[in-house]
């Protein structure tokens, strides 16, 4: 554990002096509630750079603002659709999480983690513009890559054998594709760039140099991954702990 952390440190702290800014969605999900305080079968939550702006919980069951500037800017008809989108990604993560156990020959005796990260990074230029640099749509199994898309050239990449069959099966989905590439490029900065203006106090002094903010906040997943693990582990002792974490996106794993 000591390792990762120095890795997650050096991850944040090597960067160039370029300030660049990002917007971040992460979702988990387990595939049955656990007796641990504070580890929910489902959680999703919106950063901008690396501070919370929006959370979710299967448990209060309502997409809640996280900085009041969001409480300010935003209607309630925001918070009101977000709460059904949030509701609706449990439900596919539910699916998935079936259609993978399957896949993989897996049962509930252990409990599978999983997890998808989606974004974008840019460059506050200085006109006052963002200039587009990267997105990221990517999920991983038990830690490793399992599949991620390559904005650049509009392919879904299996990291994994296990992925082969869903990068074969979301490449003939060519309005997936487009959807992924646009949400990416253009709708993710635009989002960006609306709540760097609603945040712009706090933000003042933030953001973060060149190649800083997705990488740091992927490190950040690896950490909290591998805590659940750990306390998992420790509740069954007496038997071989085999959780699982990977990412998921809108259709299913078929």
């Amino acid at each position: 554990m000591c390792k990762i952390c120095t890795l997650f440190k050096s991850v944040l702290c090597n960067f160039s002096v370029h300030q660049r800014h990002a917007l971040t969605y992460i979702y988990t999900a387990l595939s049955r509630k656990v007796p641990n305080p504070g580890i929910h079968e489902f959680t999703a939550m919106g950063l901008l750079d690396t501070k919370m702006i929006d959370y979710f919980d299967s448990e209060q069951q309502q997409k809640v603002p996280k900085q009041e500037w969001m409480r300010e800017r935003l209607g309630q008809d925001y918070w009101e659709k977000g709460t059904q989108s949030r509701k609706s990604k449990q439900q596919w993560f539910k699916v998935n999480l079936d259609i993978l156990k399957e896949r993989m020959n897996q049962t509930d005796n252990d409990v599978h983690v999983l997890q998808w990260m989606h974004g974008c990074e840019a460059d506050l230029l200085s006109n006052g513009k963002l200039q587009f640099q990267r997105g990221i749509d990517q999920y991983s199994y038990n830690g490793d890559n399992f599949l991620y898309f390559d904005d650049a050239h509009s392919v879904w990449v299996a990291a994994a054998t296990a992925a082969e069959p869903t990068k074969r099966k979301w490449d003939e989905v060519h309005v997936l594709k487009e959807y992924t590439k646009g949400y990416l490029e253009k709708e993710c900065l635009d989002w960006l760039g609306k709540f760097m203006d609603y945040g712009k106090q706090q933000l003042k002094h933030g953001g973060f140099p060149v190649g800083g903010v997705v990488g740091g906040v992927i490190g950040l997943l690896v950490v909290v991954a591998l805590c659940i693990t750990v306390i998992l582990v420790k509740r069954r002792q007496s038997s071989e702990s085999n959780p699982y974490l990977i990412l998921i996106y809108f259709t299913v794993f078929h």
